[in-house]
């Protein structure tokens, strides 16, 4: 059956991750499936397997044992502990400056006999401790952490950006590198930028104060500071009146669009009540996803546009330049600031389309049928007369499914088959081979 989101009720039971999200399962032939409560952040009940149907009555014993385990299951720090590790660390001397490749943390001397077993990188520099992406492992899991960081060249791109819009906070949600680049800046003289991360590694807390790293969950707007970590980012959202910030995310892209949405929605209403007169009706923002999911954001948030810029990471397979990776990323920014605003580097093959008043990639032609440039993917897509739009330059028409589609594909008239066995009348869900 078919899963949809009833959002994060009041009262929701918890998980490590905080409050549950509420699900419905719809079976097929019948109008309400029975409703549930499973972990916000990880889609993969091996990563987390909290589960409660929501008529469900739980005992006093499970919820107890419930309360052990997410207590368990907290750093082994408080952000405040971490703040004053930190402090003391930088004062030791490089030859005594480790951390724990094993257990992710940063080591005092008292600590080092207890990871003696451990991988420990030594002599860490101021450096090294200006740039934790690169210190740290990356959580590389796709749906719940997804840690792949922005490259160089798109970092600094989006920083510039930033600046030449006349930004001077952002709210970096699940962007630690731009955080960190944002941060390396603090100190010069002319850098008036500054920026919050709110992210759900913990990790970060390490090297960050409580005024500059918030631990946060953006599928269920959890932060695990309690109100007190909620006043901070209230804080520098409501800085000169709401002026000059916007919300920078580069969310997980297998998470949940609707969990998403609904936790932005809630950032941009926290940024809305300065009630500044003449605020635009939403705070700025960029999203930065893959584009096939346009339909999805914009469904949420329908003043966005997507913009042509290709976003690649380090250390992802695909999402990257060079001969590794796929030559062009499908990750866009979408945003509500006026299209024509966001200047693309020439020097990277964008062109200023003067009909649509934006940039493009010199490969997105414009349509003059279309009235616009429709390519999502780079390349110059083609007009098809019969479907009444653009499509992939790969794609054909089909007469039988009256659309196009690659040469390759099943036509819709003919029943598509399970994925495991290939037998039509049932899914892979449901197929006897599975066992």
């Amino acid at each position: 059956g078919a899963l949809s989101l009833l959002g994060p009720p009041p009262g929701a039971p918890s998980c490590p991750h905080g409050p549950a999200l509420l699900f419905v399962k719809n079976s097929q032939g019948r109008e309400e499936g029975r409703r549930f409560y499973a972990c916000s952040a990880c889609r993969d009940r091996k990563d987390c397997n909290f589960f409660q149907w929501e008529d469900e009555k739980v005992s006093q014993t499970r919820l107890a044992a419930r309360e052990e385990y997410n207590r368990n299951h907290r750093p082994s720090f408080t952000h405040r502990q971490n703040v004053e590790r930190y402090k003391n660390f930088v004062l030791l001397p490089l030859s005594k400056r480790r951390f724990c490749q094993e257990c992710q943390q940063l080591l005092l001397p008292a600590e080092w006999e207890r990871h003696s077993d451990h991988q420990v990188l030594c002599d860490i520099s101021t450096a090294q401790l200006k740039s934790p992406s690169q210190l740290l492992y990356p959580l590389e899991n796709k749906k719940t952490n997804a840690q792949y960081l922005f490259a160089d060249r798109s970092c600094q791109f989006l920083l510039n950006l930033l600046i030449d819009l006349g930004f001077t906070r952002v709210l970096s949600v699940g962007t630690p590198r731009l955080h960190e680049l944002i941060q390396s800046k603090a100190s010069q003289e002319d850098f008036k930028v500054r920026s919050l991360l709110l992210d759900i590694d913990f990790r970060y807390s390490q090297f960050y104060t409580e005024d500059e790293f918030c631990h946060y969950n953006m599928f269920n707007h959890y932060f695990f500071g309690g109100e007190a970590a909620c006043e901070t980012c209230r804080k520098f959202l409501h800085e000169d009146n709401g002026e000059r910030v916007i919300m920078v995310t580069d969310p997980p892209f297998g998470g949940l669009v609707e969990a998403l949405a609904s936790s932005f929605k809630k950032l941009m209403a926290m940024w809305e009540e300065t009630g500044k007169e003449g605020h635009s009706k939403e705070m700025p923002m960029f999203w930065i996803f893959p584009y096939f999911f346009e339909s999805r954001i914009l469904d949420f948030f329908p003043s966005f546009n997507m913009m042509d810029y290709q976003v690649d990471y380090d250390n992802h397979a695909l999402y990257k330049h060079g001969k590794t990776g796929r030559r062009q990323s499908p990750v866009r920014i979408f945003t509500n600031i006026t299209p024509s605003m966001i200047v693309l580097p020439v020097e990277e093959g964008y062109r200023f389309c003067t009909v649509c008043q934006r940039y493009v990639s010199s490969g997105n032609q414009h349509c003059e049928i279309c009235n616009s440039c429709t390519s999502k993917d780079g390349r110059r897509w083609k007009h098809c007369v019969l479907c009444k739009k653009c499509v992939k330059p790969s794609w054909f028409h089909c007469n039988n499914c009256n659309c196009c589609a690659l040469q390759t594909h099943s036509c819709e008239k003919t029943e598509a088959g399970c994925f495991v066995c290939g037998k039509a009348g049932h899914k892979r869900s449901a197929c006897p081979g599975l066992s």
